[in-house]
């Protein structure tokens, strides 16, 4: 009786919890790409962001050792969690710091990143097994156009050379590929395992470039510190650690739709805070962008709903009968769903 009472409950707690988890990620992976463009303005990138992660690392560290998850971690966990970390970290916030310090627009730099869903989609099947419904297919596409229109609105808001505009779009492949290896791995570690292994390897590259380059030294005003504290809290641990945890909860397709809405709501910010264009044409891609991860997600949802049903007459279904009983097994239908025969 416990079990029947306490199946729903847990449903209705994930029910909650996972969408605040999508809102809290979308909102930290958008800060990082806000506060790039104010902590670079005076200070180089390589000085931003090792002492982004000086901290960051060092904290995850600790944190670790006293858990104790590092007892259980094997050498393949760790191997494979410093490739990924190459692209996911390193490769990531290198190519996005060095968009917005050589004057691309935030809202241009999260909304040329946000077209990845749809390669990440077209990369799901062949490398991932993973089948993407015609209708999600839809709303990526209805997201991708939200996405042009808005890039298209952002054009001309800053002297980059168009050769610039190649950063942002290494900083996206770099992620892609951090996620797809993430997904193939058969390693799979826990998320404080995969930040701290990540967040390590990330502080040892860049304080080899900072040191070879002479950007190590921090200054040491009070805004520096409290820049990079953030950067290190928010959008580097918090939306990581939502991006890894919701990546093997709602799957690499819906995940990646919600990247959809990073990139509006950047340019929103970057309206808001440096005057950066926001049009009538910036607006409907914002609502074109919305539309399609709402059908992203509405597709989801009743897929999930029919793999519950599916499963729940698998469960109550009678059992066919024992041919040694004398009677002959109840024939499965030919239209029975894969996976239920």
């Amino acid at each position: 009786m416990s079990k029947q009472i306490g199946i729903p409950v847990i449903h209705a707690i994930r029910a909650v919890i996972v969408p605040l988890a999508a809102i809290g990620f979308v909102l930290a992976w958008s800060s990082g790409f806000i506060v790039a463009k104010i902590g670079t303005e005076d200070v180089p990138v390589l000085t931003v962001l090792l002492w982004r992660f000086v901290p960051l690392a060092v904290g995850l560290a600790i944190v670790l050792l006293l858990s104790g998850q590092w007892r259980n971690a094997t050498r393949a966990q760790v191997r494979s969690q410093l490739v990924i970390g190459l692209f996911a970290q390193f490769g990531y916030v290198v190519f996005v710091y060095a968009s917005v310090a050589v004057g691309i627009s935030t809202g241009t730099t999260a909304l040329i990143d946000a077209v990845q869903p749809l390669v990440i989609a077209a990369l799901a099947g062949p490398l991932l097994h993973v089948r993407v419904p015609g209708a999600q297919w839809l709303g990526l596409g209805i997201g991708a156009v939200g996405v042009f229109l808005i890039v298209q609105s952002q054009f001309g808001a800053s002297d980059a050379p168009p050769i610039a505009y190649a950063l942002p779009a290494l900083a996206m492949v770099s992620l892609i590929t951090a996620t797809i290896l993430e997904r193939r791995s058969p390693h799979r570690a826990p998320v404080l395992l995969t930040l701290t292994v990540h967040a390590t390897a990330t502080m040892v590259l860049l304080a080899v470039l900072a040191l070879a380059t002479g950007e190590a030294v921090p200054p040491g005003d009070a805004t520096f510190w409290l820049t990079t504290l953030f950067l290190a809290l928010v959008p580097t641990l918090s939306a990581y650690g939502l991006y890894w945890w919701l990546l093997r909860r709602i799957g690499v397709t819906v995940l990646n739709a919600l990247l959809f809405l990073v990139a509006p709501t950047t340019a929103v910010a970057g309206a808001l805070l440096f005057r950066e264009p926001f049009t009538l044409l910036t607006a409907g891609g914002f609502l074109l962008s919305a539309a399609g991860v709402a059908l992203v997600l509405v597709s989801d949802a009743r897929g999930r709903v029919d793999a519950r049903r599916v499963s729940a007459r698998r469960v109550s279904a009678p059992p066919a009968a024992d041919p040694a009983d004398g009677a002959s097994p109840r024939p499965v239908p030919d239209s029975a769903p894969q996976g239920a025969r």
